[in-house]
């Protein structure tokens, strides 16, 4: 498996409809989430396949405070849009989207939720879909402080918010400060490798090629001991979505770059990772008819 090739120039990215795109960890119901940002995102891009990998809206937070502007309603009404036209829609619930797993092996309209799935991409790669929550100690042994830690985080966002503010009012781009400062502390960027490492390893265990996750909303492709590692990022902070073109080359896409691009038609830039072929007898084990 090769290595990550360097960022390809936002202007260089001219598709628009892909085989299959991820998101996750939108948030919807918190003042992070940067809904107009996705609703330009969801415009520009069309997939056969949408999969929403977790954290879609925010249980934790609605309980505590509702918060559901007209953007967040056009962001549902969107993805409900393209399962009508015939997008295949897959949610996956994570952690703050929980109260979805009650509902695993239905179908909300024309929505499948599942637990997980195992994407088959065109180039025949294996990949378990899945939040990843399963994977974060803390949630699992030690919920009180997940829900301590999230608010000492949506305190973070609020600062980001009002840093953006001003940074706009100054004519400058979009950055969020809690993602840096996140990168910059050493317990959680060692929290994160584990984490990378972790779900790795439990699509190594399944036979599988690679993972696609979300939760610690920090996009990434790269290799893990011979596993493809894809997060698709979040829509608080990196404003990134993760694709699959109709040739199977997977992608991230930076969706905040198309909005520091000077011309109005900019792309966002991609990092891209040639991936060898597999056996073409390699087919999807349809669980759910």
């Amino acid at each position: 498996m090769s290595s990550l090739h360097a960022d390809t120039p936002a202007s260089d990215l001219s598709a628009t409809h892909w085989r299959t795109l991820w998101i996750s960890d939108l948030h919807l119901g918190t003042p992070g989430c940067k809904a107009d940002f996705l609703l330009d995102f969801l415009e520009q891009n069309e997939s056969d396949t949408l999969y929403l990998v977790g954290d879609i809206v925010d249980g934790w937070q609605l309980r505590k405070h509702w918060h559901w502007p007209r953007a967040h309603n056009d962001v549902v009404q969107r993805i409900l849009r393209k399962a009508r036209n015939g997008t295949r829609v897959v949610f996956v619930p994570g952690n703050h989207d929980e109260f979805a797993r009650e509902f695993i092996g239905y179908a909300f309209g024309d929505i499948e939720i599942l637990d997980e799935d195992v994407h088959v991409t065109a180039r025949g790669m294996r990949l378990l879909v899945l939040h990843g929550d399963q994977f974060d100690g803390v949630i699992q042994h030690s919920k009180w402080l997940a829900h301590l830690g999230d608010t000492l985080y949506q305190s973070a966002l609020w600062l980001n918010h009002h840093f953006n503010r001003m940074r706009h009012r100054m004519g400058l781009h979009y950055w969020s400060l809690s993602q840096y400062l996140k990168h910059k502390v050493k317990n959680a960027v060692a929290f994160i490798t584990d984490f990378e490492e972790a779900l790795a390893g439990e699509a190594r265990r399944r036979g599988l090629d690679g993972v696609v996750c979300g939760h610690i909303h920090k996009p990434e492709l790269r290799d893990v001991g011979g596993v493809l590692y894809c997060n698709d990022g979040d829509w608080v902070e990196s404003l990134s979505a993760l694709a699959e073109a109709h040739d199977g080359e997977l992608m991230l896409l930076d969706w905040s770059a198309r909005h520091r691009q000077r011309p109005a038609r900019a792309r966002p830039r991609r990092r891209t990772l040639a991936l060898p072929a597999l056996p073409s007898a390699l087919t999807r084990q349809d669980r759910h008819p």
